[in-house]
């Protein structure tokens, strides 16, 4: 805790550290064109540079499209379609020419980053699980002539139906069926290209099934109690979380530790028919706001601490087109006519400003625990002990720091420094961050880091405060 005994050395290095963390998550938004309405893509780069995003993935290769990206300095994930794998596969001629055409003709002033080869092909109706591999391989061997494979990664968007189990997180494993024949040699190419797993995760269709069982607050990033894995101890303060460990798991469970991921969808409807319960404006805010601020924040899940996420966000607009029910059509954070369905920040910039439409915390809730009852609704924020050493300590200098909290107190000396350790030091910091914040919501986040209780905590012989 020596960074504590010099106000001004901690300030200047809690602001650096926490913004250097902040700076790794990342987000991007899936740019779908289902829709007869959508303006040009000409207005649509210029919306997107408007919002500071930075990062955008298309699911076609569209010359319009590309065109307009050019010189934009927004970072592209192109997409091969499933209906193209077996020409990719089986002609290492219609691989080259694709990349010469859709790729090669644009880069590098379109800045390419990703081909993700197939859509969610394990569900493809037309059966093109066996022919997505050797496309992968060829189409990585046309990036090889033309000298872009250290510079453009290929991967292919998993839907979360690829998993046989993913509850509890610690037991996610791959369906048997597609592990020898197709995820272990996907597996082995990402490894020996240096690509990563693309992953397409929606905690909304979780929820929808099951929101007799599963909290909305737990669904929506919102303060909560969490949920313990029985099966690794960790606890779990999101659903996208608990998803997204699930898959580390199953990567983990075949030796593929070192595969890391990246989020190339997710979100939550703003309008669904009657029977899709949970599709609501309010609901979609929440959840597309407080998974930016998960994300760009920084830290990673309770299994993989250190491994920041790129995410993209479905969908930029709202697509008339598509078929299905009523939500399919209203995953869009603008409305064609560039209107936004919702307001939430894209950037840390727009996060300095950001509260969540509804706190969770009712005056009315109760919480057992010791014999006692807390029916004042007074709350107060704690440090979680799964966060990581490193992504607590950063979020404790931030809070001493740039955040304004009161830590005199647990200085070498004070009242409040013994117990001398991490956790109970970051709870001071962060719940004096939280009661000076008047207990808004999100003030006790900090990255995952920290969960609201509703019985006055007590380190050693020190109380956390209820008010500042």
């Amino acid at each position: 805790m020596g960074k504590l005994t010099i106000c001004l050395l901690l300030f200047a290095f809690s602001v650096s550290l926490f913004s250097s963390i902040a700076d790794a998550g990342s987000i991007g938004i899936n740019y779908g064109r289902v829709a007869n309405n959508l303006p040009s893509a000409v207005k649509v780069i210029a919306l997107l540079k408007s919002q500071g995003v930075e990062r955008v993935k298309v699911y076609d290769t569209d010359p319009a499209v590309l065109k307009a990206l050019s010189g934009s300095d927004i970072k592209v994930t192109v997409n091969l379609p499933n209906e193209l794998l077996y020409n990719a596969a089986k002609r290492p001629s219609f691989a080259y020419s694709w990349v010469e055409k859709n790729v090669a003709a644009y880069y590098p002033s379109t800045q390419i980053e990703s081909i993700a080869v197939g859509n969610e092909v394990f569900v493809d109706p037309h059966n093109t699980t066996r022919f997505l591999v050797p496309a992968m391989k060829n189409v990585h061997q046309a990036l090889v002539k033309y000298n872009f494979h250290d510079k453009i990664k290929i991967s292919s968007p998993v839907a979360l139906s690829a998993l046989q189990n993913s509850y509890p997180s610690s037991a996610g494993s791959f369906r048997s069926e597609l592990v020898e024949p197709v995820i272990k040699p996907m597996l082995d190419f990402l490894r020996q290209t240096g690509s990563y797993l693309m992953v397409n995760c929606y905690p909304f269709f979780a929820y929808e099934s099951n929101s007799d069982v599963i909290s909305l607050d737990y669904a929506l990033f919102r303060e909560n109690p969490g949920v313990v894995d029985a099966g690794n101890g960790l606890r779990y303060f999101s659903l996208f979380d608990a998803q997204i460990d699930a898959v580390f798991a199953a990567l983990s469970a075949l030796k593929y530790n070192d595969i890391k991921m990246v989020v190339t969808e997710t979100g939550w409807p703003s309008k669904g028919d009657d029977t899709e319960i949970g599709a609501t404006v309010d609901n979609a805010a929440s959840y597309n706001g407080n998974l930016v601020r998960r994300i760009l924040i920084g830290g990673g899940t309770p299994l993989r601490p250190k491994e920041d996420l790129t995410v993209f966000l479905f969908a930029l607009f709202n697509e008339n087109k598509k078929p299905g029910p009523t939500s399919e059509r209203n995953f869009g954070l603008f409305y064609p006519n560039e209107r936004k369905v919702y307001n939430i920040p894209l950037t840390m910039e727009g996060l300095k400003h950001y509260v969540d439409r509804r706190s969770p915390v009712a005056g009315d809730q109760r919480t057992q625990k010791g014999g006692k009852v807390n029916v004042s609704g007074q709350t107060w924020c704690v440090a979680s002990g799964e966060a990581g050493k490193d992504h607590l300590q950063a979020a404790l200098d931030y809070a001493c720091g740039e955040g304004g909290a009161d830590c005199r107190s647990i200085q070498p000396g004070s009242t409040c420094y013994n117990p001398n350790t991490l956790e109970a030091h970051a709870s001071f910091a962060f719940n004096s961050y939280y009661q000076k914040k008047g207990r808004a919501m999100g003030s006790c986040y900090f990255g995952g880091a920290a969960f609201i209780v509703h019985q006055q905590p007590k380190y050693g012989h020190c109380e956390l405060p209820t008010e500042e």
